[in-house]
C-alpha cells in the first residue's frame, strides 16, 4: 500500500506514530472493532500564524486524503465573508457526516440531529413569532413535521394531496384525508422524537427544566433568544447555545447503533466519523465560529456517552479559548499518539500541539489509506433473511416447544440503569438557612397581607403548621423534608391571600410556624402550649383565632402523642406526609385527616410489588431481572413510621423474608419484629446484608427506616465493595425522597431504588394538567426566593403540603358559609361532611371518615441519577379512576 508522490503529506514532527494510530483510531481491524466504543479527545494541532493557510491546508489535506469515500467525515473550513462568523458548524457537520457515509455502512440515520437542526433553523429565521405569540410549541411541532416529510421516508406519503371530491363526500374524505393521513402520523412521529431527544440526553440537561416535550424546551429556549436575535441575528450567547444543542443531538447521533453481534447495524460501524475544524487567528472571518464550536464539543462531550468522532481542530486557537477548554497543557506528537491509543476517559482535556515552521517546510510523512471493511448489500437484504428464517424457526418450534420458547418476560421494570445515570458527579448543594428563611419569609409577607384585609373588616384567621426544627447542615437538609414542606404551605397561602382580593367568599389566613424540635421531639409539648394558649384567644385579635392545624410530617410516638393532645381539644388537624396508621388513634381519630395513604395501604401494594414485578437483577446478568422471592427487611422498631410499616410489609409478603433492626443512635424498641437482629453500626449492618444478599440472589432489600440510615448503609456497602459487583435493589418508604432526589447517591452504580411518593413526575405522559401547573409554580416560587438549583423539583412533599392546605382553607371558606365566627367546630364539621378537589398530588376526596382522601394516588418511582421514573400509579389520579379497575398490585 502506497501514497503517490504528489499527495499530500504530515508535517514531520515526530509524527509516524501519530499518523498511524490516528489510522487505527478511525478504523481499527474489523476484528477489533470494539476500540470504537471508545471518545477520543479533541486534537488541537496550533501551527504558526504567519503560515496559517497553507499549514491548514497540508494537514487536513493529508489526513482527510486518507478517508475519502472510506470514512465519513466532515471538513469545516473557516469560511470567507461578514458571514463566516455567524455560522453554525454543527449544522455543516452533520450534514457533511450524512452524505459522506460510504455506502451500506453505519452510522446512515441522524434523526436527533436532523430534528434540532430544523427547530434551531427555524427559531433563528423567524424570532419575530415570540415577538407577537408567547407560546409556539405547536408551530415548531408543525414545521419539524413538515421538514422530515420534506426528506422522504415513512412520512413522505403525508405530504399527498388528497382525494377531489365535491359535496359532503368530498368534506368527509378532505377531513378523513387530513386526520388520518397528514396530522396523525406526523403528530405520533413528533411524539416519538420528542421522547427520543428527552429520554435520550436532553431531558437531563438545566436548559429542560424538568420538561418531557422537546418542542415545549425549544419554545422556552426560542422565546428566551427571540428578543436577543431580534436586536443582533449573530448575537454570540444565542448561536453558542444553539450550536451546542445541534452538536450535542449529532453526538448522541452518532452513538448508535452499538457496536459488534449479529445484527447488521452493529455489524457495519467499522469505522468512526472525523471531523476538521478550521480555526483561523483571533478576529479574522470564521474565527468565532469555529472557536464557538470547539466550545460546544467540550460543553457537550461531557455528558455525551461513547462511541464518539474524532475530531482534529487545527489553525491558531486563541489564549481565551485555550482558558475555556480547561488549559491543555501543550504535548508533542509522541505524546498525543498515546493518548488517540488510549482515549477512555470521555470528556477529557483536549490535547494541544504545535506543529513547528521546519515541520510544514518539510518533505512530510505520507498517510496511507484506512481500509475499514466494507459491504455490498445494504442492512436490509441479511436483516430480511435472518429474521424470514427466524420467523420460520419460530413457528416451527412454537407448535412444540411453546414454554421454551416464549418464556415470561425478564425485562428489568424500569430499566436496568442505577442511581447513578444521569447523576451529577456531586451532591446537588444546598443552603440550609437561606431557603428555610425564604418560606418563612414568603408566609411572614402573607400574614401581612392578611393582617391588611383584616384591618379592612374581612374575616380572617390563623392556621398553624407544625415542622421540625430546621436543619443546620447540608447533610441534614437532605435528610429532612421541611424546606420543601413549608415551601408548599407558603405557595398556597399566597395563592389563598391573592385570590382573596377580588373574592369575598375566601377567607384569608395567616399561618403560625412553630418547630417542634428536632425530629419532633418536642411535639406534644408544643401541641399542649397551643392548647393552653386557646384558652384565652378570645381576648385577642379575631384574625389570630386558630381555626386548624397544619403539619407533622413524620409519624413517630411524639407527633401521635400530639395528635391525641390536639385531638382531645377538638382541634381539626390535616396531617401532611405522616403515613402510620396507628397515628389515627385515640381522641385523634375524631379531628385527624391524614392527605397520604397509610401504611397499610402501602405495605400491601409494594409487597405485591415486589413479588410480582421483574426488579431483581439475576445472578450473572444485569439486564434480566426477576421478581423478589426473598425480602431483606430493615426496620427501626424505636421509630413508629418504621415499624408500623415493616410489620405491614412482612405480613403481606409472599415470600420469605429475614429483618435486620437498624438504629445509629442505639435506640431500639421493646418488641421488633420476629428474628429481627439489631444492629447500630453501619459498617456491620453492610457486611451482614452482603452476606444475606450472597446466600438468597433473588432478594429485594425493604427499607422503611429513615433517610440518614439509609445513607449511612448504602456509603458503607460502597465502601467495603464486598457484594457491589451485582446491582442491589432497593424498595422503600417516601422517606427516601428526602435524599434520593438530591444526588447523594450519584457514584452508586450498583443500586436499583425504588420508592414510594405522592405525586407524579411533571413529565410523566399520565401527570395531570394540574400536577403539570403546580410544578410551573413551584419553579417559579423557587427562583423568585432562593438561589442555586432546587434539589426536590420532583419531591412530593410541597404538593402534599400544598393540597393539605388547600383542603384546610376549602373547610375554612365553607364553615364561614354558615358561621361568620368561623369556630372550630364549624371546621370540623364541614370536613366530616367530606371534600374534593383535583390537586397537585392529583384527585383529592374525603367523604367524611377521619381517614386519608378516598382511593388516594399512591405512586412507586424509580429513581435514576435526579430523574424519578413512575413505575407504579395506583389510586384515584384523576375523578372517576379507581385502583379496582386498575388491577394488581393496585387492586385489594
Amino acid at each position: 500500500m502506497t501514497t503517490p508522490i504528489g499527495d499530500p503529506r504530515f508535517p514531520n514532527d515526530q509524527a509516524i506514530e501519530f499518523v498511524r494510530e490516528f489510522r487505527v483510531t478511525v478504523a481499527p481491524g474489523y476484528e477489533n472493532r470494539a476500540k470504537l466504543e471508545t471518545s477520543p479527545p479533541l486534537f488541537l494541532l496550533r501551527v504558526p500564524r504567519a503560515s496559517y493557510r497553507s499549514g491548514v491546508d497540508g494537514v487536513v489535506a493529508a489526513l482527510a486524503g486518507a478517508l475519502r469515500q472510506r470514512v465519513p467525515f466532515a471538513h469545516l473550513p473557516a469560511g470567507t465573508g461578514e458571514e463566516a462568523d455567524a455560522r453554525l458548524l454543527s449544522i455543516s457537520a452533520g450534514t457533511q457526516l450524512h452524505r459522506s457515509t460510504p455506502q451500506h455502512m453505519t452510522p446512515d440515520r441522524l434523526p436527533r440531529y436532523h430534528v434540532m437542526c430544523d427547530l434551531v433553523e427555524y427559531i433563528r429565521s423567524n424570532p419575530q413569532e415570540w415577538a407577537t405569540t408567547a407560546d409556539q410549541e405547536a408551530g415548531l411541532r408543525t414545521h419539524a413535521g413538515e421538514r422530515r416529510a420534506h426528506r422522504g421516508g415513512p412520512l413522505a406519503f403525508t405530504r399527498m394531496e388528497g382525494p377531489s371530491l365535491d359535496g359532503l363526500a368530498g368534506f368527509l374524505a378532505g377531513l378523513s384525508w387530513l386526520s388520518f393521513v397528514q396530522l396523525l402520523p406526523r403528530w405520533l412521529w413528533a411524539r416519538r422524537i420528542s421522547r427520543k431527544v428527552m429520554r435520550g440526553w436532553l431531558g437531563a440537561e438545566p436548559v429542560a427544566q424538568g420538561s418531557g416535550s422537546l418542542f415545549r424546551v425549544m419554545d422556552r429556549v426560542a422565546a428566551e433568544r427571540s428578543v436577543q436575535l431580534m436586536d443582533d441575528p449573530a448575537h454570540e450567547e444565542a448561536l453558542q447555545e444553539f450550536d451546542w444543542l445541534v452538536l450535542r443531538a449529532l453526538l448522541e447521533d452518532l452513538r448508535r447503533p452499538a457496536i459488534g453481534r449479529i445484527l447488521p447495524g452493529r455489524r457495519r460501524r467499522t469505522s468512526r466519523p472525523v471531523l476538521f475544524v478550521e480555526v483561523p487567528p483571533p478576529g479574522e472571518p470564521g474565527a468565532r465560529a469555529a472557536e464557538r464550536f470547539l466550545r460546544s464539543l467540550h460543553r457537550a462531550q461531557a455528558t455525551a456517552g461513547p462511541p464518539g468522532p474524532l475530531v482534529i481542530a487545527v489553525g491558531v486557537p486563541s489564549e481565551e479559548l485555550l482558558r475555556d477548554l480547561g488549559g491543555p497543557v501543550e504535548s508533542t506528537f509522541p505524546e498525543a499518539s498515546v493518548r488517540l491509543a488510549d482515549h477512555t476517559v470521555p470528556g477529557g482535556p483536549p490535547v494541544l500541539v504545535t506543529v513547528s515552521e521546519a515541520a510544514l517546510a518539510a518533505g512530510g510523512v505520507p498517510v496511507l489509506p484506512v481500509r475499514p471493511r466494507t459491504f455490498r448489500f445494504g442492512r436490509h437484504v441479511p436483516t430480511a433473511i435472518v429474521g424470514g428464517m427466524a420467523v420460520l424457526a419460530l413457528l416451527a418450534g412454537g407448535l412444540l416447544l411453546p414454554p421454551v420458547l416464549f418464556p415470561p418476560s425478564r425485562d428489568c421494570l424500569g430499566g436496568t440503569g442505577s442511581v447513578a445515570d444521569s447523576a451529577p458527579k456531586e451532591p446537588v448543594p444546598v443552603q440550609a438557612n437561606a431557603w428555610y428563611e425564604a418560606a418563612v419569609k414568603t408566609i411572614e409577607d402573607q400574614n401581612a397581607r392578611a393582617e391588611s384585609y383584616a384591618r379592612q373588616g374581612r374575616t380572617v384567621r390563623t392556621a398553624v403548621a407544625f415542622v421540625s426544627d430546621p436543619p443546620k447542615t447540608d447533610d441534614e437538609t437532605r435528610f429532612d423534608g421541611t424546606i420543601p414542606e413549608l415551601r408548599g404551605i407558603a405557595m398556597w397561602q399566597q395563592k389563598l391571600n391573592r385570590e382573596a382580593a377580588a373574592d369575598d367568599s375566601l377567607i384569608p389566613l395567616r399561618v403560625e410556624v412553630r418547630e417542634a424540635g428536632i425530629a419532633f421531639r418536642d411535639a406534644e409539648k408544643e401541641a399542649k402550649r397551643l392548647v393552653a394558649e386557646l384558652k384565652d384567644e378570645k381576648s385577642g385579635p379575631a384574625s389570630e383565632r386558630v381555626v386548624g392545624v397544619l403539619g407533622y410530617a413524620q409519624s413517630r410516638n411524639e407527633t401521635q402523642a400530639a395528635l391525641r393532645v390536639l385531638g382531645e381539644a377538638g382541634i381539626p388537624t390535616i396531617g401532611t406526609t405522616a403515613t402510620a396508621d396507628e397515628m389515627l388513634t385515640g381522641p385523634a381519630a375524631r379531628t385527624y385527616w391524614p392527605s397520604t395513604p397509610v401504611n397499610s395501604r402501602e405495605a400491601r401494594i409494594e409487597a405485591d410489588f415486589a413479588s410480582t414485578k421483574n426488579i431483581v437483577a439475576e445472578p450473572g446478568s444485569e439486564d434480566r431481572c426477576t421478581p423478589a422471592g426473598h425480602a431483606i427487611v430493615i426496620e427501626s422498631s424505636a421509630d413508629l413510621y418504621s415499624d408500623s410499616l415493616a410489620r405491614r410489609f412482612v405480613a403481606e409478603f409472599d415470600g420469605t423474608h429475614q429483618v435486620f433492626d437498624f438504629n445509629q443512635e442505639g435506640e431500639f424498641g421493646s418488641a421488633p419484629l420476629a428474628g429481627a437482629v439489631s444492629q447500630p453500626n453501619a459498617a456491620l449492618l453492610a457486611r451482614e446484608l452482603c452476606e444475606a444478599l450472597e446466600d438468597q440472589p433473588d432478594s429485594v432489600v425493604y427499607w422503611s427506616a429513615r433517610a440518614k440510615d439509609f445513607t449511612a448503609l448504602i456509603n458503607s456497602m460502597d465502601t467495603a465493595g464486598t457484594c457491589t459487583s451485582r446491582d442491589v435493589t432497593v424498595l422503600g418508604g417516601n422517606e427516601l425522597t428526602n435524599v434520593a432526589q438530591t444526588g447523594a447517591f450519584a457514584e452508586k452504580d450498583w443500586l436499583r431504588l425504588y420508592y414510594s411518593a405522592h405525586r407524579l413526575p411533571d413529565d410523566d405522559p399520565k401527570a395531570s394538567d394540574r400536577t403539570v401547573q403546580f410544578v410551573d409554580e413551584y419553579d417559579a416560587y423557587v427562583e423568585v426566593t432562593t438561589g442555586g438549583r432546587d434539589p426536590w423539583r420532583q419531591d412530593g412533599h410541597s404538593a402534599v403540603s400544598y393540597d393539605a392546605f388547600h383542603v384546610l382553607s376549602e373547610a375554612v371558606r365553607e364553615a364561614g358559609l354558615t358561621d361568620p365566627a368561623v369556630e372550630r367546630k364549624s371546621v370540623r364539621l364541614v370536613l366530616g361532611a367530606g371534600i374534593a378537589f383535583d390537586g397537585a398530588t392529583g384527585y383529592v376526596s374525603y367523604d367524611g371518615a377521619n381517614a386519608p382522601p378516598h382511593d388516594k394516588t399512591l405512586v412507586l418511582l424509580r429513581q435514576s441519577g435526579t430523574r424519578p421514573e413512575a413505575v407504579l400509579v395506583c389510586g384515584a389520579y384523576r375523578q372517576g379512576e379507581s385502583s379496582e379497575d386498575q388491577g394488581p398490585p393496585c387492586a385489594d
